[in-house]
């Protein structure tokens, strides 16, 4: 099996120079993968190189795929994501999928980034104060899910209510306000965490319809799903598909 032009070249384009130890071990499956994921996959997927990588990568943190994660954040710097990006990436990760996942991923990411001759620590990119976090935190929750935050703190039980109030301030608050991604940028990553993780399906949901509401229409999400499929598997891929089918329909995005 040969690869074709095109898997040679998208490939090429993230990985330049690179030869695999794999494909000197497993030259089957590396011709296998690579046809998939650089040709059949590359050309169903409507994203640019710097959000394909992106979201590849907070998809790697959430599945907790620290040696996949250390050699595509390689590509990613390659194709002009930033170290900003990357470094806000994972703090977007901490949220949903805590620090004891995160805490390899922030380690990883400061080796790569200092053999590459970046300076540590970054600018900061906080945006908030402890006086302004929970308003400012709430602000960005309904602006994304509207009357939908209302409904859904009003309805918590009170031994409750704190979790609403973390999800305000902390949730929001210290990560969605920080600088450095935009908002729409930052659900798409939220988007490809929750997809990759397991159990996450009625947040998955609740973050297509914010996706769609900050302007990720069902066309963005389904390439985003396609792009991750040969890194997650058609497992996760095909409940990522039914609650995308659930929650926007393809009939509904007729006339949009």
């Amino acid at each position: 099996m040969s690869l074709s032009e095109a898997a040679h070249r998208n490939h090429e384009r993230w990985f330049p120079g690179h030869q695999s130890t794999l494909k000197v071990t497993d030259p089957e499956f590396i011709e296998l993968f690579d046809a998939f994921a650089f040709d059949e996959v590359a050309a169903q997927v409507n994203l640019d190189d710097r959000t394909r990588l992106m979201v590849i990568l907070a998809a790697l943190i959430a599945g907790q795929s620290l040696g996949e994660y250390r050699v595509m954040l390689r590509a990613a710097l390659t194709v002009g994501v930033t170290p900003v990006e990357v470094k806000e990436l994972v703090y977007q990760a901490v949220p949903y999928c805590g620090i004891a996942v995160v805490y390899d991923f922030f380690h990883a990411t400061n080796e790569i980034l200092a053999g590459l001759g970046v300076k540590l620590p970054l600018e900061g990119q906080s945006t908030t104060t402890p006086a302004t976090r929970a308003d400012r935190g709430l602000a960005v929750q309904k602006a994304i899910f509207g009357a939908a935050i209302d409904r859904m703190r009003e309805a918590a039980p009170a031994d409750q209510r704190h979790i609403q109030d973390h999800l305000a301030d902390n949730c929001f608050g210290d990560y969605y306000t920080r600088t450095g991604l935009d908002l729409r940028l930052r659900e798409l990553l939220t988007f490809s965490m929750l997809l990759a993780l397991r159990g996450c399906e009625p947040q998955l949901k609740g973050h297509i319809q914010g996706n769609l509401q900050v302007g990720n229409d069902r066309a963005t999400l389904l390439s985003v799903i396609t792009q991750l499929l040969p890194y997650l598997g058609y497992p996760r891929t095909l409940n990522a598909l039914r609650c995308l089918d659930e929650v926007l329909p393809e009939a509904d995005q007729v006339g949009r």
